[in-house]
C-alpha cells in the first residue's frame, strides 16, 4: 500500500511542476517570438503605403523615400507642404511598420518616419534566422540610433517627436532615457500609451490572463522563470527592460503626453502614473480601458490631445520646407 500511497501523494505535485514548467516554455517563446505575428507580403505593404502617400479624411499624403541607417532600414514621409516637426513611429509587441503606418493620420502636418526593430519583417520573409524580441533590450538602442541619423540628416532633435504605443512605448521610453543622459537637450516630445514595465512584469500578466484564474498564485515565479529564460534566449538581462528601474534616476525635459488605460492588466497603471511623474511636463488622460482602446474610446478627442500637445511643443521658429528626397517604393 505504501506505493501506492506515496504515488497518490506525488501525482499531484508532478502535476503541477508539469504545468509549470509547460507554461514557463510557452510564456518564454511568446515574449521572443509572439505567436500572433506574421509579416506581410511585400504586395500588400506597398499598397498600403501608397494609399498613405495619396493622403484621404483630411491627411494630405506626402512622399515615401527610404535610407540605410546602420543596418536598419528607415522610411520617412514628406509632406506636401512645410512641416514644423517629424514623428517617428514606434511600432509594439508583435508588430512592425505596416501595421504601424495607419498612426500617421493622427499628425497630418508632421512628416514622419518608421523602421522595423532588427528588420526583423524581412528576415521573416526572406526566410533568415529569426532576430528575436528582446522586449526593449535592444530595440530602444535602435530608437537612439534612429534618432542620431535623423540629426546628422540635418534635423535637430528638437524637431524629433516620439509616439509609442505597448512594447513600442517601453521602447520609446527607454530610448528617452539613453537620449537624455547624453546631455543634448530634450526631443520635441513623446506620446505614449500601455508601456509593459518589464519583461518579467509583462509575463506575470500574461500567465494571470483577463482576470485571475485558478493558477493565478503561480504568476510571479513563472512570469520569472519566463523572463529569465526569454532573456538567454534573445541574448539580454531581463533588467534591461525594468522602466521603473532604467529611469529612476530621471526627470525628463522632454515634455510627455500618455494615454493611461485605467484598466489594463498588461500595462499596470501604477507604473504609468509613475513613469509620468518623471517628466518635468507631462499630460495624463485617463481612459477606463486597456491599452491600444483609447483612441477607440476617446475618439476625435484622441486625435484633439494630440494636435494640441504637437502644437505646444514644436516651436513656430523650426517651421522649415521639407527636405526634397527620392520618391522609393516600400
Amino acid at each position: 500500500m505504501r506505493p501506492v500511497l506515496w504515488a497518490l501523494l506525488l501525482a499531484p505535485l508532478a502535476g503541477l511542476g508539469g504545468f509549470v514548467g509547460w507554461k514557463t516554455h510557452a510564456v518564454a517563446q511568446e515574449l521572443v517570438n509572439p505567436p500572433f505575428y506574421r509579416p506581410q507580403p511585400l504586395a500588400r505593404v506597398e499598397a498600403t503605403y501608397a494609399e498613405l502617400a495619396k493622403g484621404q479624411d483630411g491627411d494630405p499624403g506626402g512622399t515615401w523615400s527610404s535610407e540605410e541607417a546602420g543596418g536598419l532600414q528607415l522610411w520617412r514621409l514628406r509632406r506636401p507642404a512645410a512641416s514644423p516637426g517629424l514623428v517617428l513611429l514606434l511600432h509594439g509587441f508583435g508588430d512592425d511598420r505596416w501595421g504601424t503606418s495607419p498612426a500617421l493620420k493622427w499628425f497630418p502636418t508632421l512628416d514622419a518616419a518608421i523602421f522595423t526593430y532588427r528588420r526583423r519583417d524581412d528576415a521573416l520573409r526572406q526566410g533568415r534566422p529569426d532576430p528575436y524580441v528582446t522586449f526593449g533590450a535592444r530595440e530602444s538602442h535602435e530608437v537612439v540610433q534612429m534618432v542620431h541619423h535623423l540629426e546628422a540628416s540635418g534635423l535637430p532633435r528638437r524637431r524629433i517627436l516620439l509616439l509609442g504605443r505597448s512594447l513600442g512605448a517601453s521602447v520609446g521610453l527607454l530610448a528617452l532615457a539613453e537620449l537624455e543622459r547624453e546631455g543634448q537637450g530634450p526631443l520635441a516630445g513623446i506620446i505614449w500609451e500601455g508601456a509593459p514595465a518589464s519583461s518579467r512584469s509583462f509575463a506575470e500578466r500574461l500567465v494571470r490572463g483577463p482576470e485571475d484564474r485558478a493558477w493565478h498564485l503561480l504568476a510571479p515565479p513563472i512570469g520569472r522563470l519566463a523572463s529569465g529564460w526569454a532573456g538567454r534566449l534573445g541574448g539580454y538581462d531581463p533588467a534591461e527592460t525594468d522602466l521603473l528601474s532604467r529611469t529612476e534616476e530621471l526627470r525628463f525635459a522632454t515634455p510627455s503626453l500618455c494615454f493611461l488605460a485605467t484598466q489594463d492588466r498588461l500595462a499596470p497603471p501604477s507604473v504609468q502614473r509613475s513613469l509620468a511623474a518623471r517628466f518635468q511636463t507631462s499630460q495624463v488622460v485617463e481612459v477606463p480601458t486597456w491599452h491600444l482602446h483609447c483612441a477607440d474610446v476617446l475618439g476625435t478627442h484622441y486625435t484633439d490631445a494630440i494636435h494640441q500637445a504637437t502644437a505646444r511643443w514644436l516651436p513656430p521658429e523650426t517651421t522649415g520646407a521639407s527636405a526634397e528626397a527620392p520618391e522609393a517604393k516600400p
